[in-house]
């Protein structure tokens, strides 16, 4: 989506350089950020809410010149004061929780990947109506203040519902998982939580991206051009955007970078207007990603100019630019390129939605203009956020039931990098939250004086000696853990600080204000305290930031670089010994732009893994949390240019896993990542896998209630785990033959929709319709039970194969067959010698087939039913029952 390269870290500051050029319009223009626009006397007819919004539509599209017109077809619409018309800025973030411009702290909840993994539509649900809540508050709150502040608005580039073909694509995390079916559910649920259900208005309007074939090389997406076959569009790669359409009516959606058959998709006439706009019927607006108008020309080489590409662009049926390159429209109707009439044909689509979000009417009239604050960050919310990393967690293995932990074991050792990170847990695109619980804080607080927890870092994420952040039992100020924090609205530290607060360490990327009252664009910081060893050692203190920073130790400056600047990084060198004190300093200023700080040291006198080894001698068990992170997969230009070349966990933290294991201490593995990881080794020789993804705020609360017993882990895999890359077709190459579990004809390591539990399940009593009606929809039940002693959830999963020795046709003709289709899911919960029915609907359209025209027809012929609780034929089906019915 970003137009330019930046890593994770600086993914708030390289959209904030794009959105602050803007500020001082957006300043000038603040009068007119009211929701209504309007004044109590309506000046014009758009201004009177009474009339059709058509007729709204109309009359203030009428009104503006073609510079005007061409203006407001940006991200940053400028106000028009003549006509009364505020200005306003179309993209704003909400892939997991309001993300980048608000006012204050927002809930963090699981990445995509990890809500898919929950298998749980009522619980996304609740979790996407909390989102659109917080989104709508955020502006209502910005609104009310009157203060223009990036990504503000009630416009939200979300849900990501390209399909996860290859685990090694970065962006994936972003997505609900491979399968076509399980995508268009989420989707559609995640749109209507975000959109709202009144008749008149939006709550926010979601914008399913991105459109439509895009899942990587990031590194070519401004050039890349997919060719599929038919029945693959079809099948795979439209049916979560079509949903998204016909059932979840979202309102927007974006165009891809890349080109489909030759021509960059926000030029597709065959995407935007014979499949989105004829067949689908969608009525909402396009918005390019950012940048891509641009591309169509300087990177594709499909039109000679900008003008040119952005006259073809408006014409396919892309209404909004995500940069300023429709600004070039006036003169591509100079040029002949483009009529005015065209033009006004996407702007009215852009008006229609902002008076569709209440814009130009009085608050009073729109019921989601009185969201109030108070339900960013609400108890309820905060409740939410741990139940969904709950559900999402997936026991991956659990020999002889290690899990939980026994009450006999009265000392770990927590050990990994991503123990006691808690930005690793909020994903990409995410907001910030004031209440982050680490896997390491969650750890401790369960084990509370019952059990020893000792955590040593043992590694980094790709290197053995890795700086970790200077943790909180290590810093004090007044007594009391981590250091006094006096934050000033002012880039000089001058006067009295505004706020003052205990920090518990300095490991800060400021994507929202730091601290109510201080704004994140030029502030400072001034952090006091002391540092204290916690063993003897050499030393190597960093300090990194952006902008300013300045290093004191004992009221001697030993690191800075006191200048506005992208992140650097200092290092200073200190030697101590357990126990031993120094006073410590920190200040640090922020400009414009991006906005973070980092302390952290290493321990330069000992040998790798000493200290990791040392600790799991000392305990009974080993907790080892790693993984990956946005470090190692993400969008272009983070990581190996955002996608990864192997699905290996890192080779440090193997080496580390290994020499762990070598102590003979039973060892816990918790992965925490956004796709899948070939973690061959650890299923072959530990006891138990947890895989926790990108799990938000309550993270380390959830994985701790899970290896504690407290709650019992349903979660399943959206994804395919498999053993390495040599089970994978080339990553360039869309053809889904040979992908996924649909087509996939291999043993992976575990396969989609896997998952153990703490307790066992038996099923009986299917029921299927031998002779259902042509056309009509079949009614599916059978009975699942817990068998085991423990309560806990079962995801019931139904899937459909098509029968090759029943539908003869497929088979003469050469036709693509998957070799499981899933048709359905529910997560149900049950109490120990608990039973319940499950009954499923396949509805008419499910029993078609695409032909290799991507039309789908019916095959006459025999499907078999499959009703368990995973895949028939894999370990996780747990013995599925299944029938046959005949489609006709």
């Amino acid at each position: 989506m970003r137009p330019t390269l930046y890593s994770p870290a600086k993914r708030a500051a390289a959209t904030r350089r794009h959105r602050l050029r803007c500020l001082s319009l957006l300043a000038a223009s603040a009068a007119f950020l009211t929701p209504s626009g309007a004044s109590a006397q309506a000046k014009f007819p758009f201004q009177d809410s009474a009339l059709p919004i058509e007729q709204r539509v109309n009359d203030i599209v009428s009104r503006m010149t073609l510079p005007e017109k061409a203006a407001q077809m940006g991200t940053d619409a400028p106000a028009i004061p003549r006509l009364g018309i505020p200005a306003y800025y179309w993209w704003s973030e909400s892939l997991h929780g309001y993300a980048y411009g608000g006012k204050s702290f927002d809930t963090v909840f699981p990445e995509p990947i990890g809500l898919a993994a929950t298998f749980d539509i009522p619980l996304h649900a609740k979790v996407a109506s909390a989102i659109g809540d917080e989104d709508r508050a955020e502006f209502n709150r910005t609104n009310a203040e009157g203060k223009p502040t990036p990504f503000y608005g009630l416009t939200f580039f979300a849900p990501n519902i390209n399909i996860f073909r290859d685990p090694r694509w970065g962006r994936g995390q972003e997505t609900y998982g491979e399968d076509p079916y399980l995508t268009a559910q989420f989707g559609v649920t995640y749109i209507r939580g975000l959109q709202g259900d009144d008749p008149k208005y939006f709550k926010v309007i979601a914008t399913a991206k991105h459109y439509a074939v895009h899942s990587g090389p990031e590194p070519e997406r401004h050039v890349f051009n997919a060719v599929v076959s038919p029945y693959d569009l079809h099948d795979t790669y439209l049916p979560a955007f079509k949903a998204a359409v016909t059932d979840g009516h979202v309102y927007s959606l974006m165009s891809a970078y890349s080109s489909l058959y030759g021509v960059p998709d926000p030029a597709s006439d065959l995407l935007l207007q014979k499949l989105l706009r004829d067949q689908w019927g969608f009525q909402g607006y396009v918005v390019s990603d950012c940048g891509a108008i641009t591309d169509i020309s300087n990177s594709h080489k499909f039109a000679p100019s900008i003008e040119a590409g952005s006259a073809l662009a408006v014409k396919a049926g892309t209404d909004l630019a995500c940069d300023s390159a429709y600004n070039s429209l006036p003169a591509a109707v100079a040029q002949g390129l483009i009529t005015e009439a065209e033009i006004d044909k996407s702007l009215k689509r852009l008006f229609t939605a902002r008076f569709k979000l209440g814009l130009f009417d009085p608050p009073t009239q729109n019921p989601y203009a009185s969201i109030p604050a108070s339900v960013i960050e609400s108890p309820e919310h905060r409740a939410l956020a741990l139940q969904a990393a709950r559900e999402s967690i997936v026991l991956l293995k659990n020999n002889k039931d290690f899990l939980p932990l026994s009450p006999k074991i009265k000392s770990l050792a927590v050990i990994g990098p991503n123990a006691d990170d808690t930005v690793v847990q909020e994903g990409n695109y995410h907001g910030v939250s004031s209440h982050e619980v680490s896997v390491l804080d969650g750890i401790r607080k369960r084990a509370g004086d019952s059990v020893k927890v000792t955590y040593v870092h043992g590694s980094g994420l790709l290197k053995a000696q890795d700086s970790a952040p200077i943790p909180s039992e290590a810093l004090s100020s007044d007594g009391k853990p981590g250091l006094k924090g006096e934050y000033f609205a002012n880039k000089n530290l001058e006067g009295a600080p505004t706020a003052t607060r205990q920090d518990a360490n300095i490991n800060f990327n400021f994507a929202q204000e730091p601290i109510a009252g201080v704004e994140h664009t030029n502030f400072s910081v001034r952090w006091t305290g002391t540092l204290t060893a916690l063993k003897d050692a050499n030393y190597t203190l960093t300090i990194s930031g952006d902008d300013g920073y300045r290093l004191f130790i004992d009221g001697k400056n030993v690191a800075e670089d006191w200048s506005s600047h992208a992140v650097t990084s200092r290092d200073y060198a200190l030697t101590l010994k357990a126990g031993q004190s120094v006073p410590i300093r920190v200040e640090y200023y922020q400009e414009e732009q991006g906005a973070e700080v980092h302390l952290s040291w290493r321990d330069d006198s000992s040998q790798p893994f000493a200290a990791a080894i040392a600790a799991a001698k000392a305990s009974d068990a080993v907790i080892f949390v790693g993984g990956i992170s946005n470090a190692i997969e993400g969008e272009e230009g983070t990581g190996g240019n955002g996608d990864r070349t192997d699905l290996d966990i890192p080779k440090v933290q193997q080496d580390l896993l290994e020499a762990l294991y070598a102590t003979k201490k039973p060892i816990v593995l918790v992965l925490l990542n956004g796709s899948a990881l070939s973690v061959n080794w650890a299923d072959d020789k530990l006891p138990a896998i947890l895989d926790a993804w990108y799990p938000g705020e309550e993270g380390g609360s959830a994985v701790a209630d899970v290896l504690f017993g407290d709650y019992n882990p349903a979660g399943r895999l959206p994804v395919t785990f498999y053993t390495g890359v040599d089970q994978l077709p080339p990553f360039r190459d869309y053809t889904m033959q040979h992908r996924t579990y649909r087509y996939y004809e291999g043993h992976p390591l575990y396969a989609f929709g896997y998952g153990l539990s703490y307790t066992r399940f038996s099923y009986s009593n299917l029921k299927v319709p031998k002779d259902p009606a042509p056309g009509a929809e079949v009614v599916v039940s059978a009975d699942v039970k817990n068998t085991g002693k423990r309560a806990g959830d079962e995801v019931v999963q139904l899937y459909l194969r098509p029968d090759p020795d029943g539908i003869p046709r497929l088979v003469e003709t050469g036709q693509p067959m998957p070799r499981l289709i899933l048709s359905g899911f529910q997560r149900v919960n049950l109490a120990p010698g608990e039973s319940k029915t499950v009954t499923f609907t396949i509805k008419h359209d499910q029993l078609l087939l695409f032909n290799a025209e991507g039309v789908k027809q019916m095959q006459p012929g025999t499907w078999q039913v499959f009703v368990g609780g995973g895949q028939p034929d894999v370990n996780s089906g747990r013995g599925a029952l299944s029938a046959k019915i005949e489609a006709k």
